[in-house]
């Protein structure tokens, strides 16, 4: 659902929100207004003013009257956050930290450096990951309730090709263009004087703490660089398995509450971990990461033997496939030669077929250029887990655009039908609970084409 987008987005935006906001007040608008209740809660004008500024921001065109079809997206999306409370539907605050870093770094690469975006919002990333956190828990709530409610629909080849059979020719789907990219990443070498500094800052974090002079949680929220410094270093109740195995081996040792582990590094950099509490085999702890930067001088080293890489494997004395097997640091694609692999969250399927958007933007950049068998020159990203990484990429396949046929596009196909499907299952629930829930609107939206039915009671 768009609305789920742009709640992600609405929080890093806040300064130029909270402007547009006051532009909406100057020019008569009431901007805090109950417009909506839901159960027991509310729906503001604000709310609906945010979510109309960053759709117009992102060039979105409404199918409906935006003054109908956003509240009722904020309201569809407050039903399945009940619903979520009432069945004990919880994300950890692990899951809550990967995502907010996941945007963060999207944010930096599309602004080209962490320095440019903190000097375009005006606030530290520590600043914007609190900002973040609660819409993004909720966004992540509400897409693992729509999840559950959906998880027992399935399709099979018969339903697919009945779907398909008697449709109009300009009714099958369009397949956009799709790629296969092979990559081999290396991650640049962390100066020894960078990694002292950072040790060092971390044992004064613990003196501080040790001595009484502040909290670890108080330390967390100023200097941790993680999502989780909203609140205070705190994980949640975590099992060892959704942990880095390092800090789960540290963590679950632990023993008491008022020791601070010491320093530990995992692929995401370096915690020191204070236990809150352990719950049979979940246990709750606060931390403090901070990650190493990485040095021009490390970046430049790094992409030249990267470079000299790639002209061996265009020279060939060895395969793309060799080097990604042995030598690439990607750990999620070496033992599959490179190729990396799309997880539609939409379907629960996953491909090594890309549409371009669906790529990392960096590796995108390269591919536009690309012929099939080429193969790029060294460029810089940010991984799925926040490091700066260097990377070589090979354009193993390109698909053109086209209709989609049984034949070649079968499981496009059962995408189509399956999550035709999970629409028509999470519609009728949402219309089943709207017959249940309080709902108050004022006036003025009486008369609005809503894509659901049942808000306005009789």
């Amino acid at each position: 659902m768009l609305l789920f987008a742009m709640v992600a987005a609405m929080a890093v935006q806040a300064q130029e929100i909270e402007t547009t906001a006051a532009d909406f007040a100057g020019s008569g608008n009431v901007v805090d207004e109950v417009i909506w209740v839901v159960g027991d809660e509310p729906i503001l004008r604000s709310d609906v003013e945010i979510a109309r500024y960053q759709a117009m921001r992102e060039g979105y065109r409404w199918e409906r009257d935006p003054d109908c079809a956003i509240p009722e997206q904020i309201a569809v999306q407050k039903l399945f956050l009940h619903q979520a409370s009432l069945d004990s539907i919880e994300v950890t605050e692990s899951d809550v930290s990967q995502e907010v870093e996941a945007r963060l770094n999207y944010l930096i690469n599309q602004m080209g450096g962490r320095d440019k975006l903190e000097e375009y919002q005006g606030k530290s990333l520590t600043e914007m990951r609190m900002e973040m956190h609660d819409d993004l828990k909720n966004q992540l709530t509400v897409q693992k309730m729509r999840g559950e409610l959906v998880k027992d629909v399935a399709v099979t080849p018969a339903d697919v090709r009945r779907y398909f059979k008697d449709l109009p020719q300009d009714s099958i789907p369009f397949v956009p263009t799709t790629v296969e990219v092979q990559i081999i990443s290396k991650k640049p070498k962390v100066d020894e004087e960078e990694i002292n500094k950072i040790k060092n800052e971390l044992r004064e974090y613990t003196d501080r703490v040790t001595s009484g002079e502040t909290s670890f949680a108080t330390l967390a929220r100023l200097y941790s660089e993680d999502g989780s410094a909203r609140n205070g270093g705190e994980l949640g109740y975590t099992p060892r398995a959704a942990l880095d195995p390092a800090f789960a081996s540290v963590a679950f040792n632990l023993t008491d509450p008022k020791k601070i582990s010491k320093i530990v590094e995992t692929e995401f950099g370096y915690h020191i971990i204070q236990l809150i509490d352990k719950r049979g085999e979940r246990i709750n702890v606060r931390h403090i990461l901070r990650k190493p930067h990485i040095s021009e001088e490390a970046i430049t080293e790094g992409k030249m033997r990267l470079d000299s890489l790639a002209s061996d494997i265009r020279a060939g004395k060895f395969t793309f496939d060799e080097a990604a097997t042995y030598i690439s640091d990607d750990k999620d694609t070496r033992n599959n030669h490179g190729l990396m692999a799309f997880f539609d969250e939409n379907t629960g399927s996953r491909t090594s077929k890309f549409r371009m958007q669906d790529l990392p933007s960096e590796v995108a950049r390269q591919v536009e250029t690309m012929q099939v068998g080429d193969v790029s020159q060294p460029f810089t990203m940010i991984d799925n887990r926040g490091k700066t990484v260097i990377a070589i990429i090979k354009l193993k396949n390109r698909i053109s655009s086209h209709r989609a046929t049984m034949t070649d596009d079968f499981q496009t196909l059962k995408d189509v039908v399956l999550s035709k499907r999970r629409e028509e299952v999470l519609h009728k629930w949402v219309v089943e609970k709207i017959k249940n829930t309080y709902t108050r609107l004022n006036d003025r939206y009486k008369n609005c084409d809503f894509e659901y039915e049942g808000w306005i009671k009789e």
